[in-house]
């Protein structure tokens, strides 16, 4: 008999969250999907658990986030965020202890939204807070951690972000022409990074896996 599996996924209610977790509650490799939140999704189905949690005090919630696959699209922008350190706290602090406590909780494997550029001896604030949150992620003992780097991500967001917006019209038109070394930096699909994510899990291959722009796509092709 198939093991029953139960996902954990923080930032369902982001753009590539928003995609995984329909994929996830659709998925016939879990029985269960708990989705951590600061709040309910407007979302009702008999696989959902559903727990709203202050992920300042995620420690308080540790013996509720019991999985075996934890997806993790937490994420957002300094100007959204208001400021590098809360930047620094949602895009790493949040994630390394969601990693931390599950890790301790038994879970098999990590899989995070990162970005392309991630580096820890970066110059560039973004990329070297990515890159610092992977480090810290890999420290931890799970079968499998996946990092997934998309370039930018294209789909409908629930706020506004101008910049990204701007981006994704000069970039999308030029997407034919990106080949070769230039594929990992073609926009992506958030549903796209959502499936390969899902694929990626499915394989239940152990170790560090690395998922660059071009890679993601393959992967979310296979789903």
């Amino acid at each position: 008999m198939q093991k029953v599996r139960t996902a954990l996924i923080a930032g369902g209610s982001g753009l590539v969250g928003g995609h995984l977790l329909n994929l996830l509650l659709r998925s016939q490799r879990y029985s269960e999907v708990i989705s951590i939140g600061r709040r309910e999704l407007p979302l009702i189905h008999p696989n959902l658990e559903q727990r709203v949690v202050d992920f300042d005090n995620l420690k308080n919630f540790a013996s509720t986030l019991v999985a075996d696959d934890v997806f993790c699209c937490l994420g957002t922008t300094i100007k959204k965020a208001g400021s590098k350190d809360a930047f620094y706290k949602i895009d790493h602090t949040y994630v390394v202890q969601l990693a931390e406590i599950t890790a301790n909780k038994g879970a098999a494997q990590f899989i995070v939204v990162s970005a392309m550029g991630a580096d820890a001896g970066s110059m560039i604030f973004y990329n070297k807070v990515k890159g610092e949150m992977e480090q810290h992620v890999q420290q931890q003992p799970f079968t499998a951690k996946h990092f997934f780097r998309p370039a930018l991500l294209l789909g409908e967001r629930e706020e506004q972000r101008t910049g990204e917006e701007l981006a994704s019209k000069i970039m999308k038109p030029l997407s034919g022409l990106m080949i070769g070394p230039l594929e990992k930096y073609k926009p992506i699909e958030a549903e796209t990074v959502a499936k390969g994510m899902l694929y990626a899990a499915s394989q239940d291959k152990p170790g560090v896996h690395i998922h660059p722009s071009d890679e993601i796509a393959e992967l979310g092709a296979k789903l």
